[in-house]
């Protein structure tokens, strides 16, 4: 079942755009806030996050399809799947934040905050309609806000500003 209630952004750009760093700086703004965030990232390359010889990972060369690892300040569960799961499927194992942050899934239908740098393409990736913003180092006139690569404040403003109106949007369904 999708989180609906929970707002979710997708920011976007090709690999060594700086998305990451502007993600990062961005979550740093919004906890100042108050806020709690989650953040999804999608990888386009296998990853493991087990090191090899610890407990967990010897569980996982046993056999064992999910590993969870636990203690009194935060979980991990790696799981075995045999299939890439959409960006929903993943949205509703969270819970309990105000804002949903993911790094990718471009294609997802969410909201997107395009990063693009002029070196690295000289188009963008994302339709007018399908973007809240744009983060870049040059300007761009397509009807929706345009912010210098490095203006946090203005990204995460437009964050903001979509949160309120997704709440009252929320507030507003039956």
């Amino acid at each position: 079942m999708l989180n609906a209630n929970t707002p979710v952004i997708s920011f976007v750009a090709p690999s060594g755009t700086g998305k990451t760093t502007l993600l990062e700086r961005v979550v740093v703004k919004l906890k100042q806030s108050g806020l709690k965030i989650a953040t999804i990232k999608h990888d386009a390359h296998r990853f493991d996050i087990d090191i090899p010889g610890k407990d967990s990972w010897k569980m996982a060369q046993a056999g064992a399809d999910i590993v969870m690892i636990a203690s009194a300040e935060k979980i991990a569960i790696i799981q075995k799947i045999d299939e890439e799961k959409e960006l929903d499927d993943l949205i509703s194992r969270i819970d309990k934040v105000d804002l949903i942050l993911t790094e990718g899934f471009r294609i997802s239908g969410k909201p997107k905050i395009e990063v693009h740098r002029s070196e690295r393409s000289s188009e963008l990736r994302s339709e007018p309609h399908e973007l809240l913003a744009i983060a870049s180092d040059i300007t761009w006139q397509i009807g929706v806000p345009c912010y210098h690569i490095d203006d946090v404040d203005g990204v995460v403003e437009t964050i903001m500003s979509y949160r309120e109106t997704y709440d009252q949007t929320m507030q507003r369904r039956p």
